[in-house]
């Protein structure tokens, strides 16, 4: 293999997930180790729940109904609070105010495909919502994002009140249930090897390797 041939990384990620975005910083970590190794990274959508309404949701509702209530939720949140610090990630879950449908999210990182941006619009929507609490259902933040990493968002703002690209979004949701993605952060590397959760950056690292010294015709 060598750089006019990168081995496929698809990340199966939903960005109200502050698994994924742990799991981004991990891959990031893991790649940083493999310099050999051409990759192209490719971002594919997930739903954690695909039930929000489309404006979302008032978050303290949707925690009380997912958790029954901040005591339980604040026991799920700390270990991933603590994960977060150790990747550099200072995740302020007492600024979201609404947790959002992600539909629109998946539209504007499939469109950055365009612009070989993928990686940026999602770091940027993570940056947002779990740094900023914004409300990313906002079609006024889903421009500046499109803004931020240098989208032409004259476009998005023309898009994403219309139905473009929905269709595709909603199959790339049934295509990973197909293959067996139940939860994110979920990385198919080459498409042979499906790494399930945010893995350590040594894990991650192995997979890949393994994945480029068995590529097939190689």
């Amino acid at each position: 293999m060598d750089q006019a041939d990168p081995m496929h990384i698809d990340i199966v990620s939903d960005v109200m997930c502050p698994w994924c975005y742990i799991g981004k910083r991990r891959l990031e970590k893991a790649l940083a180790t493999l310099p050999e190794i051409p990759v192209k990274l490719r971002w594919l959508p997930f739903q954690l729940d695909e039930t929000l309404p489309r404006e979302g949701k008032d978050r303290q509702t949707y925690l009380n109904e997912k958790f029954g209530g901040p005591d339980r939720a604040e026991e799920v949140y700390a270990p991933i609070r603590d994960a977060g610090a150790a990747e550099g990630i200072p995740f302020a879950f007492d600024k979201i105010q609404v947790s959002p449908n992600t539909l629109d999210c998946h539209r504007l990182i499939l469109w950055a495909r365009a612009d070989n941006a993928q990686s940026e619009m999602a770091e940027r929507l993570f940056q947002m919502y779990f740094l900023e609490g914004a409300d990313l259902t906002d079609r006024a933040t889903l421009i500046q994002a499109s803004a931020d990493v240098g989208m032409m968002s004259d476009l998005v703002a023309e898009l994403l009140p219309t139905d473009s690209d929905i269709d595709k979004i909603r199959k790339d949701l049934d295509k990973a249930r197909e293959i067996g993605v139940t939860g994110v952060p979920a990385f198919i590397i080459d498409e042979r090897f499906l790494v399930m959760g945010a893995e350590k950056p040594e894990t991650l690292a192995a997979a890949i390797k393994h994945a480029h010294e068995t590529k097939p015709g190689d």
